[in-house]
């Protein structure tokens, strides 16, 4: 992915591509620490998704989370940690809180977001993979829940956790804060594809881009949307959802890029969406 905006030495870096920058990537600019989440890393996410919720359809279609270096995110700073033993039970939580307010800005991005993952994703760092919308890793990497062997709890990852892999896995990962290796999050459901090497990891997140890039821009969106409301709950009582989902299918209906959509496939031509190849 070329072209770009990210300034050296910022903990996290953002670069736009594709024809009229349609797809972001938001790299962690930490390798010596290992992208370990801290205050600058935080607020530097915060900040690049906080602009992401802002941008149309049509201008934002992707967004991919990377670390720079041999790991994607290693968990929490051990000095961010340690500096949280000295603060109040206020301070402690209002930490704690701006922390789960970056994991739900992510989850609740817009366009879909793709995972890119190298070496350790632990932590937090798992937690990450938890609010991607796709997650491609390389055969090397592992992630996992190491939290209670620092006598602390995957609190604040913990809802999307267990919305991605279900109670039941949740209670075990998080009760022996194993190291998972990429296979077996993948089987897991934290990780979509996994590739060897780090060309093909590179291939994997253009056909992945490609991928999204072929649909309609506001129906990814929606599909996004839905898939997220119904996991969460938010998409009203299940003994609604024939009407509710009726209502949903036509509002896709009723958008013009359903009709350039069926025109397209109709006249066996590329819908006006499609970007081409160099995205």
């Amino acid at each position: 992915m070329g072209g770009g905006e990210a300034v050296p030495g910022e903990a996290v870096g953002v670069e736009r591509s594709g024809p009229g920058g349609v797809v972001a990537r938001a790299t962690l600019h930490r390798p010596a620490q290992r992208n370990a989440l801290s205050t600058d890393i935080i607020d530097g996410l915060a900040a690049a998704f906080a602009a992401f919720a802002t941008e149309p359809a049509e201008s934002l279609r992707a967004v991919v989370l990377a670390g720079e270096g041999k790991a994607f995110c290693a968990g929490a700073d051990i000095n961010w940690m340690r500096a949280a033993t000295t603060m109040s039970r206020e301070e402690n939580e209002a930490q704690a809180a701006e922390l789960g307010r970056l994991f739900l800005a992510i989850d609740a991005c817009p366009a879909p977001v793709i995972a890119r993952v190298q070496g350790a994703a632990l932590g937090g760092g798992a937690g990450l993979l938890c609010v991607a919308d796709i997650v491609i890793a390389e055969g090397s990497a592992v992630t996992g829940f190491p939290e209670v062997r620092l006598g602390l709890a995957a609190a604040t990852i913990a809802p999307y956790v267990v919305r991605r892999i279900g109670e039941g896995a949740a209670r075990a990962w998080f009760t022996m804060g194993t190291r998972i290796d990429a296979r077996e999050a993948q089987r897991l459901g934290l990780v979509h594809r996994v590739v060897d090497g780090p060309d093909a990891l590179d291939g994997a997140v253009a056909e992945a881009i490609d991928g999204v890039l072929a649909g309609a821009p506001r129906a990814v969106r929606a599909a996004k949307a839905l898939a997220r409301e119904l996991a969460m709950g938010e998409a009203g009582p299940v003994d609604a959802y024939p009407e509710a989902m009726a209502g949903r299918l036509a509002d896709r209906r009723a958008d013009p890029e359903s009709a350039e959509g069926l025109a397209a496939f109709l006249e066996r031509r590329r819908p006006s969406w499609t970007l081409g190849d160099d995205a």
